[in-house]
């Protein structure tokens, strides 16, 4: 008996089936079946599916007789599963790598619970995804529940196919799926609000393909009515079991709210029956209404379509009102702004003021931070204030931090009078350079891939950036800060403006090279003899959206063996998008790895880590003032080059050892290859040649020769490094 059943109906669908299968059959997890059920499909589905069941015999083929439509397909394949637990796959929709492996160890973990609920993504046609937006509710409890507990569990999409089923459960309580649109509702109500044991898993498992046509749902068909009599059911459903009688003003509420969604999508309905469509839901609406009810937004099912109508005509007629009114509002602030930036010129500009902004306006952090702190303590007569984006980035300054929002009067307040700026992203373009003020630009590190002007050959990085914007915004710089001469070399040709190149060195590597405490490992419960593994990939631009798996994170944990930590930080572009989601958060909650995308400070992720792993992140040209191993995993080197360029081989130039596959990965591990002395010597020759101007004196040195004019000399040589922590032997 496998412990998955995977329940695939097929109809017309031949052009996505072989890529759902393929995203099944080759998962890590091998122990399932797949019950295919071609829906007496017109096109070559039944033979793609034949094709599969002959080379894998987890397959399974039931060819239907006549066409029953998907909800029947899908009781058609219960009878002939197995498995432990069902899953009911869309054969148009794919399963992510490692989702099989994650809901199975979810299962376990949480003692095989009726329903384990699990999250997705939608892919659309033209390469865009996105998260669910209510993943916050699956990561909520780590526990399981009823729906009586947490009933936000039923504010997520209301579909089969984000969930993993009990087989015994179904069929204990004899759930079926009716005929018609929308089957998918009498189906996940009753089977939600029976189950004793409800489970959630916090990672995407599932594409939801969002296909340009061809959605059923997206058909304009008066099979949309059949929304009613699904609810009807649901209903029934509730009415026959007394002990679930407190859920009906909620089925009240949900139901009006899904079928005037429908009404008011302007694809679904045919216009001639739209009104016909009210009055049918305006029945069901008082025909299951409870007493004392609160009717909120489906208050219009208690009027008239007429009634209905006007409101939305009205509406629509306010929010283009609105939006004309906000045109006019913003324009009249352009003009208030130039005004106002005209008039204040005309006042001197504050010399000891000091603006500072970075990560796009995220905070404290970076380059710009340590200036900060140095200007506190070698200039305290200098004024420094942040520039943060919103109220929330503000919440999480120290309490002493001067800041003010972006765009505010005080903003605009500040910007005309100060004489310094200081930011590693470019400031908004709205901002007017005064004669007279200093802009210094940090940047973000060495530069390792294409960046500004040189980005004008690669189309597909530069995807909607505009460069000639960039640049106008970087005419306004005049320190440009370097940590070696590769970079002043780098950031005079990519950004051909009229800064002048300040060797100071990186003032957020200054921690590294003095060697700053980190509170990161007891944060974490990191045992203090354990080798902690940092991998740091970086985004990709071959790939829509910049994230790619390139290494099995459960897989490379258990590798690494006992007495290691696997310390995984995404490149900060991927922070707050799906990535997270594709395994690494649940890893994170799991404790096989621990993830560091969002510490603000990778500073204190590096002080707390034996080893870096990257591929082709800028984190290792700081990583190397630590004189700690790295190692670079390179095993898409040349489509990464093709896509965004480099203006180095990082393979031939590298700070450690390179592997180009996992499996060589592994072995630099377990051979203790990755601590050698070769790899000492090429980290030795590569320190030499990107860490020239870290000092550890590099915020000093900014504050002093830039904002004070002071003289203060260059580093003349490699400085000497924090060293290396006291490692536990190689076993």
């Amino acid at each position: 008996m496998p412990r998955l059943s995977v329940i695939v109906p097929c109809f017309k669908v031949q052009g996505f089936l072989s890529e759902c299968l393929d995203s099944v059959l080759e998962q890590s997890f091998h122990d399932i079946e797949v019950v295919a059920v071609d829906d007496r499909s017109p096109d070559g589905c039944g033979a793609i599916l034949d094709e599969y069941a002959a080379r894998d015999p987890r397959v399974k083929v039931l060819h239907l007789p006549e066409n029953v439509g998907l909800g029947r397909a899908r009781n058609a394949g219960l009878p002939y599963a197995t498995g432990d637990f069902l899953l009911f796959l869309d054969s148009d929709d794919t399963l992510v790598p490692g989702a099989l492996r994650a809901i199975t160890d979810r299962l376990a973990e949480t003692g095989d619970p009726d329903v384990l609920v699990f999250d997705y993504a939608r892919t659309y046609w033209w390469g865009g995804t996105r998260r669910n937006a209510l993943a916050e509710v699956l990561g909520a409890t780590s526990d399981v529940f009823t729906a009586a507990a947490r009933p936000e569990i039923l504010d997520l999409l209301m579909v089969v196919w984000n969930k993993a089923y009990r087989r015994d459960f179904v069929e204990e309580n004899g759930f079926q799926f009716p005929p018609g649109y929308y089957e998918d509702t009498p189906w996940t109500f009753p089977v939600m609000l029976s189950a004793a044991r409800i489970a959630t898993l916090d990672r995407i498992c599932l594409n939801y393909r969002q296909r340009r046509q061809g959605n059923i749902l997206s058909t304009t068909s008066r099979k949309h009515f059949d929304v009613h009599e699904q609810y009807k059911r649901v209903f029934a459903f509730v009415g026959a079991r007394p002990e679930l009688a407190g859920w009906r003003p909620y089925l009240h509420r949900k139901m009006g709210e899904h079928c005037l969604d429908i009404l008011a999508k302007p694809d679904r309905l045919p216009p001639a029956a739209r009104g016909e469509f009210f009055r049918n839901t305006a029945e069901l609406y008082r025909a299951f209404r409870p007493a004392g009810a609160d009717q909120g937004d489906i208050a219009a099912l208690g009027g008239s379509y007429a009634s209905y109508r006007l409101r939305q005509q009205a509406g629509r007629a306010g929010r283009a009102g609105g939006r004309q009114a906000l045109r006019v509002r913003r324009a009249a602030q352009d003009r208030a702004r130039r005004a106002l930036t005209g008039l204040r010129a005309l006042r001197p500009l504050d010399e000891n003021l000091v603006l500072y902004s970075a990560a796009s306006h995220q905070g404290l952090r970076g380059d710009p931070a340590a200036v900060y702190r140095a200007a506190l303590e070698h200039a305290p007569r200098l004024r420094g204030v942040w520039v943060v984006r919103d109220a929330e980035v503000a919440a999480q300054l120290p309490a002493d931090v001067e800041h003010v929002l972006l765009d505010s009067p005080e903003y605009l307040r500040l910007t005309a009078r100060a004489k310094f700026f200081v930011n590693d992203v470019n400031w908004p373009g709205t901002l007017v350079k005064r004669p007279g003020s200093v802009h210094v630009h940090t940047h973000r590190g060495t530069p390792l891939k294409y960046l500004g002007a040189d980005l004008l050959g690669k189309p597909g990085a530069r995807l909607g950036f505009d460069v000639p914007q960039m640049l106008r915004r970087a005419d306004r710089w005049d320190h440009s800060l370097v940590a070696n001469r590769h970079s002043e070399l780098v950031w005079e040709r990519a950004y051909p403006c009229h800064f002048a190149s300040a060797r100071t060195g990186s003032p957020r590597n200054d921690v590294l090279v003095t060697g700053g405490p980190t509170d990161f490992r007891s944060r974490h419960g990191i045992p203090a003899d354990h080798t902690v593994v940092l991998y740091a990939p970086t985004r990709r631009d071959y790939v829509r959206g910049g994230h790619v798996d390139r290494i099995d994170l459960s897989r490379f944990a258990a590798d690494l063996g006992e007495g290691h930590t696997l310390v995984v930080r995404l490149h900060p572009s991927l922070a707050t998008g799906p990535a997270r989601g594709m395994g690494l958060g649940e890893l994170h909650r799991r404790g096989v790895v621990v993830d560091a995308t969002g510490e603000p400070h990778a500073e204190e992720v590096m002080l707390a880590s034996d080893v870096l792993v990257t591929d082709y992140s800028s984190l290792m040209f700081d990583y190397a003032n630590l004189d700690r191993p790295i190692v670079v995993h390179a095993d898409d080197w040349a489509a990464y080059t093709a896509s965004r360029g480099a203006y180095l081989d990082i393979t031939a130039e590298a700070p450690g050892h390179v592997s180009h596959s996992y499996r060589e990965l592994t072995w630099l591990f377990a051979s203790g290859g990755w601590r050698d002395e070769e790899s000492a010597r090429l980290r030795a020759d590569f320190r030499s040649r990107f860490c020239e101007f870290d000092d550890g004196r590099a915020a000093e040195r900014v504050v002093r020769t830039l904002l004070l004019g002071e003289p203060m000399p260059v580093p003349a040589r490699v400085p000497g490094p924090a060293g290396p922590r006291d490692l536990p032997a190689t076993t």
